[in-house]
């Protein structure tokens, strides 16, 4: 079996709802992170206001999807970071909601039917403080991006070094 070669990482959000950017600050800073190693060639790094159609195309024929988005939680904890990972048949579920109309399992549950899941999607969902306008993150959600930045960094690396036929 072959693993297909395309990572996107995608940013989802409003850069203009403060927390609801925190996915486009994620990918600024991946875009122009310096000391780090670069990310491996076939890498996509995009943003998107959370459209299931464009969604679907910019993970569409990817190894490995890692999305980034805000999320609403009751009670909620800004800053704190879900992770979820498709498995197998259902996005594994959370506590956290996405911060657009349409969530992220909607578009989950279209790519499926039409076909067109990655074969790997794994989403980082970070609690938001504030999604009024204007823009610039809370205190507690800047303090959530370095290391999240980290993180996808070694979702890729892990998704990169794992032997064909067994993903991490």
């Amino acid at each position: 079996m072959t693993r297909g070669s395309r990572i996107a990482v995608i940013g989802v959000g409003n850069e203009f709802r403060r927390d609801d950017g925190v996915g486009w600050e994620v990918i600024a800073r991946l875009r122009k992170r310096a000391g780090g190693p670069p990310l491996p060639a076939g890498t996509v790094l995009a943003t998107c206001d959370g459209d299931p159609a464009r969604l679907i195309g910019l993970w569409e024929d990817a190894g490995l999807a890692v999305v980034v988005d805000a999320a609403h939680t009751h009670p909620g904890s800004p800053g704190r970071v879900h992770r979820l990972e498709l498995d197998g048949e259902r996005l594994a579920r959370s506590t956290a909601t996405s911060s657009h109309g349409l969530g992220l399992g909607e578009a989950v549950e279209l790519a499926r039917a039409l076909g067109r899941l990655p074969e790997r999607l794994v989403v980082y969902a970070v609690e938001g403080a504030d999604d009024s306008l204007g823009t610039g993150l809370s205190p507690a959600v800047t303090a959530a991006v370095d290391p999240l930045v980290d993180a996808v960094r070694e979702e890729i690396a892990r998704y990169r070094a794992a032997p064909v036929g067994r993903l991490p």
